[in-house]
């Protein structure tokens, strides 16, 4: 997606949101209800949604994982697993380019809670990393079913940093827009010589909440009451998720972070 001239303001900005969301809205309501449906077959058949995102893109896992108005049965996979549950050096994270190099998905999978009926949600701006691929790679050759959630401009434009040459949305069985441009920024900086404040957190949390939405919709039309949490701040809301978690224990992480 290509700006027109966007102000350098807080108006500018919301503008270019208002742009993304006309984008998701436009372009990707298929794609949103094919991830739907995949999600809505996994968490019916006892599975659990695996999340997983390296640097900014981390936050779309923690969108749809633990989250007030989302799925129970949800995990949040990350690089940190490495020392939380594997042991590694902390000294491990100290690189900021850690998440470009191959070979660390595999172990982080295998740390992982994971069945085989549970469904993957993987996000990449470029999609083009080494954990990014290698963790698509991965989890499609042991038949989980992947929604990728991307920046097909972005990705377009890069190589892969990958061995295979190939990026994110090569794997995916669903692949999602975020409507981010190349470089992700979006307001005009001239002394800076680049673009300014992202947006593809915006894109990712609504592509997001769009195909939570879609997966509850197609259970509840099956007949099956969807997993959901309620807020921990609401009354009454503990014995409602305790129990829930307690139905997924040993399948689901939860942490005060």
């Amino acid at each position: 997606m290509e700006s027109l001239s966007p102000e350098l303001s807080p108006t500018g900005y919301l503008a270019e949101v208002r742009r993304v969301l006309e984008h998701i809205e436009k372009t990707q309501a298929d794609a949103v209800v094919a991830a739907g449906a995949l999600i809505a077959d996994s968490i019916a058949a006892e599975g659990v949604l695996q999340a997983f995102g390296t640097g900014h893109s981390e936050a779309l896992a923690m969108e749809v994982s633990g989250r007030a108005g989302g799925f129970v049965p949800s995990n949040k996979l990350a690089m940190r697993d490495l020392i939380l549950f594997g042991g590694e050096p902390v000294d491990l994270l100290n690189d900021p380019k850690v998440e470009r190099q191959e070979g660390l998905a595999k172990r982080i999978y295998e740390l992982a809670p994971v069945e085989p009926q549970d469904v993957f949600v993987i996000a990449s701006n470029s999609g083009g990393n080494g954990v990014i691929v290698d963790m698509a790679e991965h989890v499609t050759s042991l038949g989980h079913k992947l929604i990728a959630i991307t920046s097909l401009e972005h990705t377009s434009r890069i190589t892969s940093r990958h061995s295979s040459g190939k990026v994110l949305k090569d794997f995916a069985d669903v692949v999602l827009d975020n409507g981010a441009p190349y470089g992700d920024a979006v307001l005009p900086l001239p002394s800076f010589g680049a673009n300014v404040c992202g947006i593809s957190s915006v894109g990712n949390a609504v592509l997001a909440q769009m195909v939570i939405a879609e997966a509850v919709r197609l259970l509840a039309e099956r007949g099956v009451e969807a997993p959901m949490y309620l807020s921990a701040n609401a009354t009454g809301s503990d014995a409602h998720n305790d129990a829930l978690e307690a139905r997924y224990a040993g399948r689901i992480r939860r942490s005060a972070s």
